[in-house]
């Protein structure tokens, strides 16, 4: 579904024709999986038209009309800021992680939230890697893949709210030879332990929470030091924002860097 000619500059380009100068989306129009039905669509409207019937001119001014309609509709979607988060270091990692999805829930993000962070996480624990940066709205179905994430022969679900079908999908995994994480936020650790124990998974799936799960990482990679650890949180929080301007349009779900955060840039070699 990578459509050539439709990349970031591209893209830029053609809504600064129509005076839309805002920053839009990094991967221009390319990353389009989760909206092949709107496409199609769009094109059985452009065929009842009979453009083919028109001259060179005349084509290119129906279809200039057509672009100047579209970019009015980007032009409505207001830009708003990200989500605005603490980092208290004197709390433990998990309470910090936790936080941040709180704030993620009051601002109604809280699914999307989760995973990018978890995202961000396994790319930070594993830079060798390519990991997707797939919007959450697009479909493991359309992309035909095993779960959100797979490392390895390991897939990770991530949901804020567990329900059968994601079950039924770590059942597919597990008959394909996958080990199975399924990360819960912490609300919903026991209710989704009791779930996979109620479909005969609860020896073959670990069922952890998205709070210790990334936390406990973010400890490692800083090696468990106090100075190293504010670093850790910085790097990802960076990595989620990439992710999420990668895969979102949204981009309110990014987060806005705390201040205490923030200063650590101007202090680190290379930053």
């Amino acid at each position: 579904m990578q459509i050539k000619g439709t990349g970031g500059p591209a893209l830029r380009n053609l809504l600064a024709r129509y005076g839309e100068t805002r920053q839009f989306v990094a991967e221009g129009g390319r990353t389009n999986m989760g909206l092949r039905a709107e496409i199609k669509a769009l094109l059985n409207e452009l065929e009842k038209s009979e453009l083919e019937d028109l001259s060179f001119a005349e084509r290119k001014a129906v279809l200039g009309e057509f672009q100047h309609f579209l970019v009015t509709r980007i032009q409505a979607y207001p830009i708003r800021q990200g989500m605005k988060v603490k980092y208290d270091p004197s709390l433990s990692m998990a309470a910090s992680v936790h936080g941040w999805l709180e704030v993620a829930r009051q601002y109604g993000k809280e699914g999307p939230a989760v995973h990018h962070l978890v995202g961000a996480k396994l790319q930070l624990r594993f830079p060798e890697l390519t990991l997707g940066t797939e919007s959450v709205s697009t479909a493991d179905q359309q992309l035909g893949r095993a779960g959100d994430f797979l490392v390895s022969d390991t897939v990770f679900h991530v949901t804020v709210a567990p329900m059968q079908p994601v079950y039924d999908k770590c059942k597919r995994n597990l008959q394909a030879g996958l080990r199975v994480y399924l990360l819960v936020t912490q609300e919903r650790l026991l209710a989704a332990g009791q779930m996979a124990e109620m479909n005969d998974l609860g020896d073959r799936v670990d069922v952890a929470s998205i709070e210790s799960f990334v936390a406990d990482n973010i400890g490692e990679l800083s090696t468990f030091s106090a100075d190293q650890l504010a670093q850790g949180f910085l790097r990802l929080l960076e990595e989620y924002n990439r992710r999420v301007d990668l895969a979102e349009l949204d981009k309110s779900l990014m987060i806005e860097i705390p201040a205490n955060l923030q200063r650590l840039r101007r202090v680190t070699p290379g930053a």
